[in-house]
């Protein structure tokens, strides 16, 4: 790693992926003294107009970097974890997960209301069939009537249906709010008790090819074990389940501590109708894993209980 020409960082050119992708740029001068140069590059996913589930949602923000990456164009690329499809080409290495942000949706409501104070009908604005369907079972379940209206955009666009009222609220990932320095805007942090989160939402995922194994060794210092662990619980759950990024499955592993000494680590999976008649909710507790098997069996144990209690069925279904 001598004092060569730049590392060309691959990233969308969304705000959001842009900030993400400075944070990972000041690491990686700091790891390897190197200068970093961002590389924008545009995806499927950013210039279609339809929704997510209706252009398969999985990989529409990944392929165009990956071939970035593939052809040589850049060096490395940073990716929104939750956007990689489950399946990791063989020619490229996930080089780094760094530290997770905080991995839950948050509401940005029409004056400053919460969740559980919208008024009835509420009309609430969310791309995610996941999103949809643990709002829609939560409210069913305590009595609230809310219409959860599809919708697509960027951080402002989305917003921007609050504020000349549209919407009553939009859901959105407290991680992306906190990235670009808006969590002030957040009326309501919603409960993973409510709302579990996209596989992986909140982690980044840094990308190289495999044959640069100096790089890959440079970037694995910015790689946070236990988040790594936990993601790829998330995913091996989503994987099993056979669900692209469109389903409307949720997943969050995360620690469980007696006192100062950490126990286990506890996965929790859900995956229901859009409309939350019909939910799919259930948790698996073990030791916290040492490796990525392990981190992996896990996963794949909570989906056949999951399977085996009827989720498959919940899963045919995209919201369009």
């Amino acid at each position: 790693m001598t004092a060569e020409r730049a590392l060309r960082l691959g990233t969308r050119r969304s705000k959001l992926a842009m900030a993400q992708s400075g944070h990972v740029a000041d690491a990686v001068r700091q790891v390897t003294g190197r200068e970093v140069e961002l590389v924008e590059i545009t995806t499927y996913g950013d210039t279609s107009r339809e929704h997510l589930a209706q252009i398969g949602g999985t990989g529409v923000f990944v392929t165009a970097l990956r071939d970035a990456l593939t052809r040589g164009e850049v060096d490395f690329a940073v990716h929104s974890l939750k956007d990689l499809p489950t399946a990791q080409p063989e020619d490229l290495t996930l080089a780094a997960v760094p530290v997770r942000e905080d991995p839950r949706d948050v509401l940005i409501a029409r004056d400053g209301l919460k969740f559980t104070e919208l008024p009835d009908g509420a009309r609430v604005g969310t791309g995610s069939p996941r999103r949809m369907a643990q709002l829609n079972a939560y409210a069913r379940s305590h009595g609230m009537r809310i219409e959860t209206v599809p919708i697509r955009g960027n951080i402002d666009t989305r917003i921007g249906f609050v504020e000349n009222g549209e919407l009553d609220a939009v859901v959105l990932a407290a991680a992306g709010l906190s990235r670009i320095g808006r969590t002030e805007e957040v009326t309501d942090f919603l409960s993973t008790d409510i709302v579990l989160p996209a596989p992986g939402q909140g982690a980044l995922a840094v990308e190289c090819a495999a044959t640069n194994g100096a790089l890959a060794a440079a970037l694995a210092e910015l790689d946070d074990p236990f988040t790594r662990f936990a993601v790829t619980a998330e995913r091996s759950l989503l994987a099993a389940l056979e669900a692209g990024c469109s389903a409307p499955v949720g997943a969050l592993a995360d620690l469980l501590a007696d006192g100062q000494i950490v126990k286990e680590m506890r996965l929790r999976g859900v995956v229901g109708t859009t409309d939350g008649s019909e939910l799919v909710q259930l948790s698996t507790t073990g030791p916290v894993p040492t490796s990525q098997d392990e981190a992996l069996a896990l996963g794949r144990e909570l989906s056949a209980e999951m399977l085996a209690k009827g989720a498959a069925g919940l899963m045919g279904e995209r919201a369009l």
